[in-house]
């Protein structure tokens, strides 16, 4: 039973939901070190920036997010399970579709998940603001309690809103910029404007993980009522806005470093686009749509590459 749950959690989407954190944490922890100099720059402390595996408000970030996104894939398994969307998906199996866990231990998974995710979420509010800032957590505690209701409406319910094609909207906000502003903030308090532009890189480029999903499934989806964008839109109108994701991400990046430029370094996020320029030939080339789950993988990972290699490069003195 526990070997279900695991499939069910889809362990593969973890390093993509935890993209934002490491650029959010990244930036937000190199800018709160910077604004601490400057505030005790007239002192003889001696202040030192601790590596951020050392730090606690990225560590429960981390855990926060990845409850987050097994919720999220527990509700998208029994919400399409029940709606018998999942029947003749191409990809891994669905565990409620396949009988594998029954639509009432699934529900029952979500309530401890979503508990147990809710309590994380608090204990990182009160880290990242303490008693001083009640505003503060309150706007981060409503953000957790939305978070959960937008993970479980993905798919559960009449009224899901991924079934009338506003997943990618939902995508781009949560993954992009609550995960990478929403970490900032933890760190620093404030909001640098700038930091909205690799937020919409990542965002941009979870959609496309999305969109690639949905140009997989589109003719199920179609069948099944499930109207995504790329339902609606057409197969060769997706690829084209698949090509708008990636490319618009990877501008918003390079925007942001020629704002913030100070080192070569600052440019190796490069790298992680071009297994993600290959892909792009893929897509264009390919002719059918159940091949296109190979990708995802490979999209979903760049993602996270393009997070490490994005903080590490614009943290480097």
């Amino acid at each position: 039973m526990i070997k279900n749950f695991v499939k069910a959690a889809r362990l593969r989407t973890l390093p993509l939901s935890i993209s934002g954190i490491i650029v959010g944490a990244y930036l937000g922890s190199y800018d709160a070190f910077s604004l601490m100099i400057d505030e005790y720059s007239n002192t003889t402390l001696n202040i030192v920036r601790k590596p951020l595996y050392q730090s606690l408000i990225f560590w429960l970030a981390i855990l926060t997010t990845i409850g987050f996104q097994v919720l999220s894939n527990f509700a998208n398994d029994y919400g399409d399970g029940v709606k018998g969307t999942d029947e003749d998906r191409e990809g891994e199996a669905r565990m409620v579709a396949s009988g594998a866990i029954t639509p009432k231990q699934m529900k029952k998974a979500m309530v401890i998940t979503a508990i147990l995710t809710i309590v994380v979420a608090i204990l990182l509010i009160y880290i990242a603001f303490g008693k001083d800032n009640f505003l503060y957590s309150l706007l981060f505690f409503g953000l957790g309690i939305t978070s959960i209701v937008a993970a479980i409406k993905y798919t559960v319910g009449k009224s899901a809103y991924g079934y009338s094609g506003y997943g990618d909207i939902f995508v781009f906000l949560f993954f992009g910029l609550l995960a990478v502003v929403g970490t900032y903030f933890l760190y620093t308090k404030q909001i640098n404007y700038s930091i909205f532009l690799p937020a919409f890189s990542v965002g941009l480029l979870s959609t496309a993980v999305l969109n690639l999903n949905n140009m997989r499934d589109r003719v199920n989806d179609a069948k099944s009522g499930k109207n995504t964008i790329v339902v609606k839109i057409g197969e060769e109108f997706a690829k084209y806005y698949h090509y708008y994701l990636i490319i618009s991400s990877f501008l918003f990046a390079l925007l942001y470093v020629t704002i913030h430029y100070r080192n070569p370094l600052q440019f190796l996020f490069i790298i992680a686009y071009i297994p993600l320029a290959i892909h792009l030939i893929f897509v264009y080339k390919n002719k059918e749509e159940k091949l296109l789950d190979g990708e995802l993988k490979k999209v979903a990972l760049s993602t996270f590459l393009f997070a490490i290699l994005f903080g590490l490069g614009n943290v480097i003195l």
